[in-house]
């Protein structure tokens, strides 16, 4: 009975954050943001789904699948939302007319699609 609570406790909680996700890609101005929004609410909604799973199975088997998706989806989102923002950046998607800072304005070189770090800008400065 107890564990039956918690196990919806987790589903639903994991679900407002899935909710929150879907919010964000509709609701956040420019790429970058709705990238951010996605990323942290979907992957912690996930995780807490995969905790109300395993709560209402109670099973060692379900338990690994569970984890193993956790630990999936903490591996990879992250890294998928960063090579397509990288990805959108570099096309040319334009960024919010609000944006503060941009710290990657001039160092991308789009003839040998290059991105210079700021150690390499001070290095190319001392020599010219």
């Amino acid at each position: 009975m107890i564990t039956d609570t918690l196990a919806a406790l987790f589903i639903i909680g994991g679900s407002f954050f899935m909710l929150v996700a879907s919010l964000g890609v509709f609701r956040m101005p420019d790429l970058l943001t709705r990238m951010h929004a996605t990323t942290k609410s979907g992957v912690l909604g996930a995780g807490l789904i995969m905790c109300g799973v395993m709560l209402f199975f109670i099973d060692s088997g379900v338990t690994l699948k569970a984890l193993a998706v956790m630990a999936f989806t903490t591996l990879t989102s992250p890294i998928a939302a960063h090579a397509i923002g990288r990805a959108g950046y570099f096309i040319g998607v334009p960024l919010w007319e609000k944006t503060v800072k941009d710290e990657l304005h001039g160092r991308y070189d789009e003839e040998t699609h290059v991105l210079h770090s700021s150690d390499d800008q001070k290095e190319n400065e001392d020599r010219g």
